[in-house]
């Protein structure tokens, strides 16, 4: 019954997104829709700049805009390897930046992130989500990849009204 319904409710945010022409009209509806599937507490979506290396995102749940280096934290680490990643504890791991947690007030528990790849498989963002109440997942990955696509058709098509 509950894939019956997740799968109505995609269908119905598929048709709400296309309706959203700005990244300040569709993020807070991607951000939404990801942290109830996967039970999550916050949702990032990091957008990449390759000119300036580095990573932002203005859909931070509570916070203001995020500005990290290309090749800092887990969002730099899942743009080097091009692959998604996990962790049920972030602080023992070196890549996590425990400095965004200080400067925002807020207490990462667990993360999952996955890239955005455009279409031409170029990583255009890192799709983040935080603190879910046991844990990530193999699954909440799968999941995060598939919707990942939809957060890439969407800025590619944001792109295009710009």
């Amino acid at each position: 019954m509950k894939s019956k319904h997740l799968n109505s409710m995609l269908v119905e945010f598929g048709r709400e997104l296309l309706n959203k022409k700005s990244l300040e009209d569709g993020l807070p509806l991607i951000s939404k829709y990801a942290k109830f599937v996967v039970e999550a507490d916050r949702c990032s979506i990091f957008i990449r700049d390759v000119k300036k290396q580095e990573v932002w995102t203005t859909i931070a749940d509570g916070t203001d805009r995020i500005i990290v280096p290309c090749d800092k934290g887990i969002v730099g680490y899942v743009i080097k390897q091009g692959e998604p990643f996990f962790t049920n504890d972030p602080y023992s791991d070196p890549n996590f930046l425990s400095e965004v947690d200080k400067k925002t007030g807020y207490m990462t528990k667990n993360i999952a992130a996955v890239p955005v790849y455009n279409s031409t498989r170029e990583i255009i963002g890192v799709l983040e989500l935080l603190n879910k109440e046991n844990g990530f997942e193999q699954n909440d990955i799968k999941f995060m990849i598939f919707f990942a696509h939809y957060v890439s058709g969407f800025l590619e098509l944001v792109e295009v009204y710009r």
